[in-house]
């Protein structure tokens, strides 16, 4: 019986950090694969974890929606036949829907002997209230369907700040375990007991009727694709203005009332309507400095959109490589290992790509 866990997360939640942590600690026994799950065109992680002796598949086929299922059922039941591992561990991008990854898991238990194990979270504790705001069902969908949340950064937040992130967990699953502790004060091994310990029974049916409803909304929006692509179009104005305003009960309200004319199918935005990823191969070699500049612009100014992740890795002009890694606010720059060529790759809502090809000198 192979055992499969999910380990969700927004963007630069702390996703990889907590899949290090436990193949450092806990998994060091196991045959396990890894199977990551990147939304654009450029897969990035790889490199990063390869050095764990992780069996890597990387599918960038760009979009993590429903479309993805046929192929990510194939790719797993290869990993299945292939390696033959004792856990396969799945980090869905950043911006899928855990309900969806779980519905291909799902599927795959009734052929293959593996069954759907964790069901983990990762939520940044400093973000959390902000990102609920700005990404409503994709950041809500990673919790409600988690059996456990695990929060990144608490020993950075206050205890008012991190109370009010658990009751915002709390409002929107009642029944997963919250870890609280910071992750160098907590063993691998609890953190396993925790995850290990959560029934997913619930959470499985749970995921396959939001799928069932999914498909047969889907099937109805085909019927009024034109009446749709005029009412999303106008939607997602109507929704920007919210957010700028943050009228959050107006707009709770909005989605009530739609809701009863029995309109829900902008509820299932896909992510490739709301997110962009750029993604870029090349072999330019940049100065630690030009990199530090473009990471720090797009970690601290808006010029060049609402850039959510930005990381890459480049030969650096002097010699080695430079590694960069960016969310909101921070950003990390490290030497790394060669990589077969320089790779950028940023992902965000109303991304300029032109000029990010000017910010990186790569146009």
């Amino acid at each position: 019986m192979i055992k499969i866990d999910i380990i969700s997360g927004f963007l630069g939640a702390g996703k990889t950090t907590f899949i290090k942590k436990m193949l450092d600690e806990v998994f060091q026994g196991e045959k396990i694969a890894l199977i990551e799950n990147e939304f654009g065109e450029v897969g990035i992680d790889g490199g990063f974890l390869k050095d764990s002796g992780v069996n890597i598949t990387e599918m960038n086929s760009g979009c993590i929606c429903c479309s993805l299922v046929g192929d990510f059922g194939k790719n797993l039941n290869e990993v299945i036949t292939t390696y033959h591992p004792d856990r396969i561990i799945i980090e869905p991008s950043g911006v899928g829907k855990l309900s969806d990854v779980m519905k291909s898991v799902i599927d795959i238990e009734k052929e293959q002997d593996v069954k759907l194990n964790a069901l983990v979270t990762v939520v940044n504790a400093k973000k959390a209230s902000k990102q609920m705001k700005a990404f409503g069902e994709f950041f809500n969908n990673q919790i409600e369907f988690a059996t456990t949340i695990i929060l990144s950064r608490t020993q950075n937040t206050t205890p008012e700040q991190l109370e009010l992130c658990v009751k915002q967990m709390q409002e929107l699953n009642k029944k997963a375990a919250i870890i609280t502790t910071p992750w160098d004060t907590i063993s691998g091994e609890q953190i396993l007991k925790v995850i290990e310990g959560q029934d997913s029974l619930e959470m499985k049916v749970l995921a396959e009727e939001e799928h069932a409803r999914h498909e047969a909304e889907h099937h109805h929006d085909h019927e009024h694709h034109e009446e749709e692509e005029h009412h999303h179009h106008e939607h997602h104005h109507e929704e920007e203005e919210h957010h700028h305003h943050e009228h959050h009960h107006e707009e709770e309200h909005h989605h009530h009332e739609h809701h009863h004319e029995g309109e829900e199918h902008h509820h299932h935005h896909h992510a490739d309507d709301v997110f962009t990823s750029w993604g870029k191969e090349t072999p330019h070699k940049f100065t630690r400095e030009a990199i530090e500049n473009a990471v720090k612009a797009l970690a601290q100014t808006e010029e060049y959109g609402s850039v959510l992740r930005a990381k890459g890795m480049v030969e650096n002009a002097d010699g080695g490589w430079i590694y960069f890694d960016m969310v909101p606010g921070e950003y990390e720059i490290r030497e790394g290992e060669p990589d077969y060529t320089g790779r950028l790759c940023v992902i965000g809502t109303d991304i300029d790509e032109h000029k990010l090809e000017e910010l990186f000198g790569i146009s």
